[in-house]
This record gives C-alpha cells, sequence and structure tokens, in this order.
C-alpha cells in the first residue's frame, strides 16, 4: 500500500468511532501470528457490518470466512440481543483464535462456528437468512452466490468483500484465477434481475446485493 493509501487510512480511522481493547488486541494478534493479516475485515469494515446488521435486524445471518473472528464479532453486536450468526471456516487451526476473541468479546453464545469446506456446509443449513457476508476463497465466489442465494429470504442482503482485489478488475491478468473469479462474480451480480445491488469502494470493495425476487 502506498504511502497516500495509509494517510488515506490513518484519516479515516481517526474520523471513526474507535476499536474497542479485544479487537485492538485480535488485530495485533492476528498481525503477529497469521500469514495473511489483510484477510482481517478490519476497523472501518467492522464497524459498516455492525451498523448494517443493527439497522436491518436480521434474526440470521451467514457468514462465509470467519478468519480470526473480526467481522463475525462486529455482526453479532449487532445483531445481539435477539440474531444468531452461523460463520464457516475452512482453516480448523483458527478455532481455538475464534473462540478465544468471541469469548472475550462477550459474543459467543451469538455465534456458531462451522469448520469445513462452505460449499459442502450451505446446503445442510435448514435456515433462511436476511443477510449473508462472502469473504472466503475468491476462487469460489461463483459458487457461493449460487448456493447461498436460495436461502436468503426475499428482502434480504448479500454482502461480498475484495470485488475490486486490489485494483486488479480493471486491468486482469488472464492467468489470475482469483481476479477472473472475481470478475465473473461481478458479472453474475450484475446480470441477475433478482437483485438490485451496488458496488461500494469501501476497502478492498463491497458490493451490496438485495434480493428482489426468487
Amino acid at each position: 500500500m502506498c504511502k497516500i493509501d495509509n494517510d488515506f487510512e490513518l484519516y479515516l480511522s481517526k474520523h471513526s468511532t474507535p476499536e474497542d481493547d479485544v479487537l485492538a488486541e485480535l488485530v495485533r494478534f492476528t498481525n503477529l501470528t497469521t500469514y495473511n493479516p489483510r484477510m482481517l475485515s478490519g476497523h472501518q469494515q467492522g464497524l459498516f457490518l455492525q451498523m448494517i446488521c443493527q439497522m436491518l435486524k436480521p434474526q440470521n445471518i451467514l457468514e462465509i470466512g470467519t478468519f480470526t473472528g473480526y467481522s463475525a464479532i462486529c455482526m453479532a453486536r449487532g445483531v445481539m440481543p435477539n440474531g444468531q450468526i452461523d460463520t464457516i471456516e475452512a482453516n480448523d487451526e483458527l478455532e481455538e483464535v475464534i473462540n478465544k476473541f468471541t469469548n472475550l468479546a462477550g459474543v459467543d453464545q451469538y455465534i456458531h462456528l462451522h469448520l469445513g469446506n462452505a460449499l459442502t456446509i450451505i446446503p445442510k443449513l435448514s435456515k433462511s437468512y436476511e443477510l449473508v457476508f462472502i469473504d472466503g476463497d475468491k476462487r469460489e465466489y461463483p459458487e457461493y452466490y449460487k448456493a447461498v442465494f436460495p436461502k436468503v429470504s426475499i428482502g434480504g442482503y448479500i454482502i461480498a468483500d475484495n470485488v475490486l482485489w486490489n485494483g486488479k478488475v480493471i486491468n486482469p491478468d488472464s492467468n489470475d484465477i482469483h481476479t477472473n473469479s472475481i470478475l465473473s462474480f461481478n458479472r453474475i451480480v450484475q446480470e441477475d434481475r433478482r437483485v438490485k445491488n451496488v458496488l461500494l469502494p469501501m476497502r478492498d470493495g463491497l458490493m451490496l446485493i438485495q434480493k428482489i425476487k426468487k
């Protein structure tokens, strides 16, 4: 990230409600112990997700890609005391970290962690969801969308992270499977007449999608 981006991030942070001690420690821990800490949702995006949940008041949320639990904690704070989150993480080595920090944040009773492949787990979930947050394997975004769509209630929302993919969507490399999958996902959503959607330039890009018909 270039200097102007760092300065911009600092300005955004200074003009947003600050992280509490638990989230700040989770950021520190993630940066010290994980291979790719940029996968963490982070401050502004976490606040955005929390506020979206407070506005929508969803009873059931599905998250694909828990990582170390930052976004799950933020969404759980937005749905307390009546909402529940099913969150799916492929890396079972993160289970202890996720449980530790959701407990420290006091939201563990709102979060149900599922470990394994999301495309295997999603068909087994029997709930209808008012909100789905997609932040898993970028190569699987089109398949995630197809899998979760029938489980989203009419009027419900899907939010997908990283849909700008560090700007690579503008000048994609034909051999880059991650970028090509993001491009495919964005195209599928844009052409889907069952939804309304807007691409927001927040962090690495958020696609906000509302299901308007089956």
